[in-house]
């Protein structure tokens, strides 16, 4: 694997992976509302760690969001500006999809559900296939959507999987049955590790793009960042 940097911060998780001469190191914290102050020393220390300089590196990896506004729009502008500055490439990376992958490279899990509490009693929801390449592929386009709903969503493709993700303990009553691991899934947040296997197959076949092109996928265009208990 060429040498990547990876980073997300598009949920209440802020996570950071360097894969160097294929070596993984990486940093993970729960920070609600810290990101522009938690990412960037991130980064830092792992490049420090390593002894690389950005410059030095192959390409860039972000995740793209479904996830809180602002969150996913402290991600893009730090991917954009590291980007633009070492002139890297970059690749956007679908926080549902890395959450699956997540799933896959810790319990073998093939087909998974993945749900974001995205707020106004709604959900970010995706569900993702394992393909011949060891990577979870997209079966149904992302949505946003009640949770009461997401079993009919899904319904044509499958009726239950294993779940991850922080949707399941928002409305545990509306998604519990559609999920064979009962109880709070042990995958809540997305991680910047996971998204250096989904990103590579777009470096290796060219779909990498500059730094002034890296978007954000919000989903839907409005979302209510709901303060939680003890994370005003």
């Amino acid at each position: 694997m060429p040498n990547y940097l990876a980073l997300d911060a598009s949920t209440e998780a802020c996570s950071v992976a360097l894969c160097l001469e294929n070596n993984i190191t990486s940093e993970f914290e729960l920070c609600p509302q810290s990101h522009s102050i938690v990412l960037l020393p991130m980064i830092d220390r792992l490049l420090k760690q390593a002894n690389v300089k950005l410059a030095e590196l192959d390409g860039l990896i972000f995740g793209r969001g479904p996830g809180s506004f602002t969150g996913v729009r402290i991600g893009v502008g730090v991917a954009q500006g590291l980007a633009f500055s070492a002139e890297l490439p970059v690749v956007g990376v679908s926080t549902l999809q890395a959450m699956a992958q997540l799933a896959y490279e810790k319990y073998q899990q093939e087909e998974v559900i993945t749900t974001i509490d995205a707020r106004m009693s709604e959900v970010y929801a995706g569900l993702y296939r394992l393909n011949n390449k060891g990577v979870m592929t997209a079966v149904v386009e992302e949505t946003v959507l009640p949770p009461a709903k997401l079993a009919e969503y899904l319904s044509a493709h499958t009726t239950c999987c294993y779940g991850v993700g922080s949707g399941w303990d928002a409305y545990p009553s509306d998604l519990e049955s559609l999920k064979i691991n009962k109880g709070s899934p042990d995958i809540l947040f997305p991680n910047a590790k996971a998204m250096l296997t989904i990103a590579e197959p777009d470096f290796m076949n060219g779909d990498a793009v500059s730094a002034e092109e890296a978007q954000p996928v919000y989903v839907r265009d409005t979302v209510s960042w709901k303060k939680l208990p003890g994370r005003e």
